[in-house]
């Protein structure tokens, strides 16, 4: 049922994360982490088994950080995603991975790029990516309104369009995006996108459950 979206823009690339663990058809928090940032330039969001996720992620983000110290430089953007295509790769026929994910990162030459990879260890760098159920909605409005080139406004209007989409095509409300826009200046947090209908954690229970907070 999880989500993630990525767009590259003219200089940029826009990662989005939905904030639901769950197991089978049970939410078990509303909070859960699931893009991590790999170097100041560079961000991977992963999504699958909740325990392949955390191994899998943390394994990728200390590997470049021990690169980096022992050759004193850091990996770029396409270095780190033919790395972690590797690691998939390699475990795929003895303990496989069950995680999907995009890497997202800006070069030292302030080029921005976008990698799409599978549990299977496939890899295609795009202009655009979505995994999970919500990708059946979000790249059929991306194919329509996605243009080459995007200011960070455009990126941003179309991730509204995309969550707009899933919020109300898709069985599965997911209760809030956080998302993190990537430059050449580092890695922007910019505020979360609470989902339509759900508990977001600035909303007070009363204005979604009013019966619940009156018991």
């Amino acid at each position: 049922m999880e989500c993630l979206i990525g767009i590259k823009g003219k200089d940029f690339v826009l990662v989005a994360s939905d904030n639901m663990a769950a197991h089978s058809i049970i939410a078990i928090k509303h909070d859960a982490q699931k893009q991590f940032e790999l170097s100041d330039k560079m961000v991977m969001a992963v999504s699958g088994d909740a325990g392949d996720m955390t191994n899998y992620a943390e394994y990728i983000q200390k590997n470049l950080k021990l690169y980096e110290m022992v050759q004193g430089y850091k990996l770029s953007p396409n270095a780190a995603a033919n790395f972690s295509r590797k690691v998939l790769a390699k475990a795929l026929r003895s303990n496989p991975y069950m995680v999907n994910l995009l890497l997202a990162g800006v070069d030292e030459n302030g080029e921005p790029s976008l990698y799409f990879m599978d549990y299977l260890a496939s890899m295609a760098k795009e202009n655009y990516a979505a995994h999970g159920y919500g990708s059946f909605f979000i790249l059929s409005t991306m194919d329509r309104y996605y243009k080459e080139n995007m200011t960070k406004e455009e990126a941003l209007e179309l991730l509204q369009k995309c969550i707009k989409e899933v919020q109300s095509r898709f069985i599965v409300n997911l209760n809030a995006f956080s998302v993190k826009i990537i430059d050449a200046n580092g890695i922007t947090q910019h505020p979360e996108i609470p989902g339509r209908g759900t508990v977001h954690k600035d909303v007070p229970v009363e204005a979604i459950h009013p019966l619940v907070a009156r018991a």
